[in-house]
């Protein structure tokens, strides 16, 4: 009978526990939709400012900026580290940190010193644990990216990269591919790459500045760079929701599994303790 009360007392447990882990993958499948729905409203107006200054920059090619200029020798590098603030989202955290690690360590072998700009706990705490050099950090950013929480770490970092004090910038990150898969990614931020400053001419095109195309290049960088770190923040958000959508959904089908077990023990248990109460009824009338 004691066996058969400590065996109840765990199935009571594990009961307990998946009706908190179903009732967290309905809040995170919940958030995931909101979240996706957010990050897809985020590309458009990214992809506008690259294109206006992609523009801006080729019909003024000796137009300079201290953001945009490249350095030859790299001495000092800056890495901003995207990640949740909660866990019980799988492995997001872990694959974040892991790619993260890794490039600090390539930059550290090339005698690069690093400073590091966190959005988010999980981060901030990895990076103070290793005792990494902290120069910015945003926590607490809720389930919507707020621009008023990014723009002082990220203003920050855009001093530094501009008075020379850091060489290059980069956003490392959770990428949202589907429900299934989120993959982390490496971005190169400043200086910002050829690459994102080249676009497809299908008509042309002109435009009148005010109160000159300096001003204007000034406002546009700092909006496009806005953009990417506000966008790699929402792709990190709806990979959070995915990811512990699909990990507490795991946790409910694992949780299942063991009361099947631990109920299947019981009733062996029981039937165990039922047959010997019969056997020994059947010795004793056997004895009289």
């Amino acid at each position: 009978m004691a066996v058969g009360k400590e065996i109840l007392t765990k199935i009571r447990s594990v009961q307990n526990t998946q009706k908190i882990t179903r009732a967290m993958q309905m809040v995170a499948t919940s958030k995931m939709r909101k979240t996706q729905e957010r990050m897809r409203a985020a590309r458009p107006y990214a992809e506008k400012v690259r294109t206006v200054m992609a523009h801006l920059a080729q019909a003024n090619a000796d137009l300079e900026h201290p953001l945009l200029a490249r350095r030859d020798v790299i001495k000092r590098a800056g890495i901003i580290v995207v990640t949740s603030d909660k866990g019980l989202c799988g492995g997001l955290n872990a694959n974040i940190l892991k790619r993260f690690f890794s490039k600090v360590k390539e930059l550290q072998d090339a005698d690069i010193k690093v400073d590091v700009c966190c959005l988010g706990q999980k981060g901030l705490s990895a990076a103070q644990r290793t005792r990494l050099n902290v120069t910015a950090s945003a926590v607490h950013l809720g389930d919507v990216p707020k621009m008023d929480k990014l723009i002082g770490p990220l203003t920050v970092l855009l001093k530094q990269y501009a008075e020379g004090e850091l060489d290059a910038v980069y956003i490392v990150y959770s990428r949202f591919v589907n429900t299934m898969k989120q993959e982390p990614a490496l971005e190169q931020l400043l200086p910002l790459s050829p690459d994102n400053m080249v676009v497809e001419h299908t008509h042309s095109w002109d435009y009148l500045y005010e109160p000159n195309a300096v001003d204007v290049m000034e406002f546009l960088v700092k909006r496009y760079i806005e953009s990417v770190v506000y966008q790699s923040v929402a792709e990190n958000m709806a990979s959070e929701q995915a990811a512990r959508m699909v990990a507490m959904k795991s946790a409910t089908d694992n949780a299942g599994n063991a009361i099947k077990q631990l109920r299947l023990v019981y009733n062996k248990s029981r039937q165990a303790a039922i047959t010997k109460e019969l056997s020994e009824i059947v010795a004793g009338a056997a004895a009289v």
